[in-house]
Parts: C-alpha cells; sequence; structure tokens
C-alpha cells in the first residue's frame, strides 16, 4: 500500500535515479533511514520491489516511472515530482547505461547520451526552481573520462570524446577514440556528467553540486549486456573482493559512501569524490572551466531546439 503524501511532508527527500540495480538500489536501501526517497525508473514493478524494501527498512518511498533517454518522459517525470510539493533534499543523478554498441532513442539520439547526460541535465534543470538552498544535487560520474587515467586506458578506453552535444546526440566523437564496443559513448557522456556538475556549482552558488567516482564495480549490473558467464563472474567472485583492490568498489560500499555524501552537512560544492569520498581531480579538459561551460551551453542549446 503506498504511503499518503501526507504522512511524508515532515521528512527530508531525496530523488533517487536509477534505484532497482547496482549501486541506486544500495544506496536507496542506505538512504532509507534518512527521508523519504522519491525513486525514479523505467519498471513500475522493479520500483516498487525497491520501494518495499525501503520500507522494511523502517523508510518511506513513492516511486516515478521514467525513462531518461526520453526527452517527454523526462518532462512528465519532473512534473509529478514537483507537484509531490516534499521538503526536498537532494538529488543522486545515477542511471547510466553502458550499451554493448551503438544503440539509438525513439529520437534517433546515441542511447547513452541520451540517458546518462541528457536526460539527467534536462530533470535536474526542471527541479533546480524548486530545490531549497543548501540541497544536494549529486552526480555519479566515472575515471574513464580521463585519457590519461591508466586504469580505464588499460581497460581500452581513451577518455571522453566531446564535439559537441549535437554531435554526441548524433553518436559521433573525437577521432582517436576508444575500440572497445560502447566506449568512446560512455566515457563522453560521463565527461559531460561531470562538466555539468563543475558549471553548475559555479553558476548556482545556493545550491550544492558535487560529482563522485564510485570505482570500477563488477556488482553494478553496468555491464547488464554483457555475456551470462562475465555477469556471473562478476557478481559472485569479483564484487565481493572489490573494495581491497585500488580504484574498485562494490555496490554496498558505494552506496554506503554515497549516503554520507548525500546526507553530509558539509556546505562543499564543485567537488569531484573518489571510491572512498576523498577529493580527486578529472580530466585536463574537464579542469578547464570553459570547456565546462561550453558543454553546458551546448546541452541547453541542443535541448531547447529538441523541444525539451
Amino acid at each position: 500500500m503506498l504511503t499518503p503524501i501526507t504522512e511524508l511532508l515532515d521528512r527530508r527527500t531525496y530523488i533517487i535515479t536509477g534505484p532497482t540495480s547496482g549501486i541506486g538500489r544500495r544506496t536507496a536501501l542506505e538512504m532509507a533511514p534518512h527521508g523519504t526517497l522519491v525513486l525514479v525508473g523505467r519498471d513500475r514493478t522493479k520500483l516498487d520491489e525497491v520501494r518495499g524494501e525501503v520500507e522494511r527498512r523502517g523508510g518511506r518511498a513513492v516511486p516515478v516511472v521514467c525513462d531518461l533517454s526520453d526527452p517527454a518522459g523526462v518532462r512528465r517525470a519532473a512534473a509529478r515530482i514537483i507537484e509531490l510539493d516534499l521538503p526536498w533534499a537532494g538529488l543522486f543523478n545515477n542511471a547510466g547505461i553502458f550499451p554493448a554498441g551503438p544503440a539509438k532513442n525513439a529520437r534517433g539520439w546515441d542511447l547513452a547520451f541520451a540517458t546518462n547526460h541528457l536526460g539527467p541535465f534536462a530533470l535536474t534543470e526542471a527541479l533546480v526552481p524548486h530545490l531549497p538552498d543548501g540541497a544536494q544535487i549529486l552526480f555519479t560520474c566515472s575515471a574513464v573520462e580521463d585519457p590519461e587515467r591508466k586504469p580505464a586506458t588499460m581497460s581500452g578506453f581513451r577518455g571522453g570524446r566531446y564535439i559537441s552535444a549535437e554531435a554526441s546526440a548524433r553518436g559521433d566523437w573525437r577521432p582517436g577514440g576508444a575500440k572497445l564496443p560502447g566506449g568512446d559513448a560512455y566515457a563522453t557522456s560521463k565527461q559531460c556528467n561531470l562538466a555539468t556538475a563543475f558549471a553548475f556549482a559555479r553558476e548556482m552558488p545556493r545550491l550544492r553540486f558535487n560529482a563522485v567516482e564510485p570505482g570500477f564495480n563488477p556488482g553494478s549490473e553496468l555491464g547488464r549486456d554483457s555475456n551470462i558467464m562475465l555477469r556471473m563472474l562478476a557478481k559472485y567472485v569479483l564484487s565481493p573482493i572489490a573494495p581491497a583492490i585500488k580504484y574498485w568498489s562494490n555496490p554496498k560500499t558505494a552506496g554506503r559512501m554515497i549516503t554520507e555524501l548525500l546526507t553530509a552537512e558539509s556546505s562543499s560544492t564543485g567537488v569531484y569524490y573518489d571510491e572512498n569520498g576523498k577529493p580527486m581531480t578529472g580530466s585536463a579538459e574537464v579542469s578547464d572551466p570553459a570547456f565546462c561551460d561550453r558543454v553546458v551551453a551546448e546541452t541547453r542549446a541542443f535541448l531547447a531546439r529538441a523541444g525539451v
């Protein structure tokens, strides 16, 4: 049975996208004692399952169905969230995909770029006017956006390959990229997530915009398109030992760390945190404010032309 909205009005409320698996799900469970959760995801059945788990832990949750790759769906979800009129404390932009190859949404946009960057960007911009001063907006990012990050390059990535928002939506990337299928789309979307967090932090100082690199999470289900043997190896063999390996983590450990960031009373903004919750640096490109501002300006212009 759904909790009446009137019973949620005295609880701090956090919005979590992608809460039905991996890091998002673990974060939702860890966040259960800290307030009401608005769970934003594509699958209503899975959202209801997570809501049930949250409420068994003493929390409260409201599911909102949204496919972040669909701009019309993002508009509807934002309107629904705003309509709830709850005491907002933060937004965790966590939803993300890593397709095993080129894939498009209904508009013909690159699916990874639309889901990982355009959708969260549009949702954040729609919600910002309704968030109180000091609210925390946290983006899940990835160090694969950095072409100098050795663990990423050893895995086949060549960093973010951003040309423009329009080019990225077409699935076009700067030459010299990864041979890893889907690698350039994923790395570029994460590059844009991080650039957005940095640019928004400077543009909107009344709010706190931060980013987190949760480490390589073999149990996160991000690679759900890979073959079943690799998925089993990742979940049951690699994930339990991951926190003991440098730059690695698992959803449970990451969820606890992210919960600490979301609920912290710190006024820090424009910070990029590593898998241990410590400040880290991004690529040279996202460390340049002019690049970050360009990503934001071009994303806004692209979405405006698309009627989002």
